[in-house]
């Protein structure tokens, strides 16, 4: 009889309550449970193998870079960043407003680890999300005008719940890109946020974009609904006594599976 339940639970793709069958009829013999009850363990099982199956999707499709989450952020070295605040918009009600934030700040000041700490809590509360270094999204939405594909890409982007766009610096843009970039935003405007992190305050935009006409526009767009946290404290990035006095520097490891931990400071 167990037999035949694991082939119709196999062909029904219910793995969830295929890995737990054994066990619970056990239970059930032991505790002469009512068929309710016994439904109900197993559907529960099955709900919550699909929803650890979801949140490994929803991680692996965010090509997140490293494995950083805000507990593991070092708010006591860095005295330029508000934890509370920090805290606070691990609540993700930013999200459901439709809110972007912008970090800006020098290198090395904990912008990019604050902003994945972020992507990533939305990542394990069932919100779809993407990284992107600035340059690599540059490229691709450069890419796609080659196969006439960015309408594809953008529309496929615009609909990610939370986008990451890291480290947007002084970078060398053609107008397509920045045509491109612009239609994004204006795309996710209102209806999904955006994170950026970057080193240059707002009126240094214009100078990255050279088009002062869309630098208006763009920034009218990200700032209407948004959060600016800068960042001025030191670098994260400086060694610390041990370093100094010799011992090697925490290394960064690249994310490769769900138990590495981060080390180094989040820059």
């Amino acid at each position: 009889m167990h037999e035949k339940l694991h082939q119709l639970l196999g062909q029904l793709h219910l793995r969830g309550m295929a890995q737990t069958l054994a066990p619970i009829l056990e239970q059930a013999d032991a505790q002469a449970l009512p068929p309710a009850e016994v439904m109900r363990r197993l559907l529960e099982e099955e709900w919550r193998h699909r929803q650890e199956r979801s949140l490994v999707y929803r991680l692996s499709q965010a090509k997140l870079p490293w494995d950083w989450s805000l507990e593991s952020f070092p708010f006591a070295q860095q005295p330029g960043v508000n934890a509370a605040q920090i805290k606070g918009l691990a609540g993700l009600d930013f999200i459901e407003r439709a809110q972007n934030i912008v970090f800006i700040g020098p290198p090395g000041t904990g912008k990019s680890g604050l902003a994945i700490g972020l992507l990533r809590q939305a990542l394990l509360n069932g919100y779809r999300g993407r990284f992107y270094k600035a340059q690599d999204l540059f490229d691709e939405l450069y890419a796609s005008l080659a196969d006439r594909s960015t309408t594809k890409l953008l529309n496929r982007l615009s609909r990610y719940d939370l986008i990451q766009v890291d480290e947007l610096g002084y970078l060398t843009l053609k107008p397509e890109q920045v045509n491109a970039f612009f239609k994004l935003l204006d795309m996710r405007y209102g209806h999904r946020p955006t994170l950026i992190t970057t080193n240059l305050d707002y009126p240094d935009w214009y100078e990255l974009f050279q088009r002062k006409p869309l630098v208006d526009a763009l920034l009218d767009r990200l700032q209407h609904h948004c959060i600016t946290i800068r960042i001025d404290g030191p670098s994260l990035r400086v060694p610390d006594a041990d370093a100094n006095s010799g011992a090697s520097p925490p290394s960064r490891k690249r994310s490769s599976s769900k138990n590495d931990k981060p080390s180094g400071s989040n820059t």
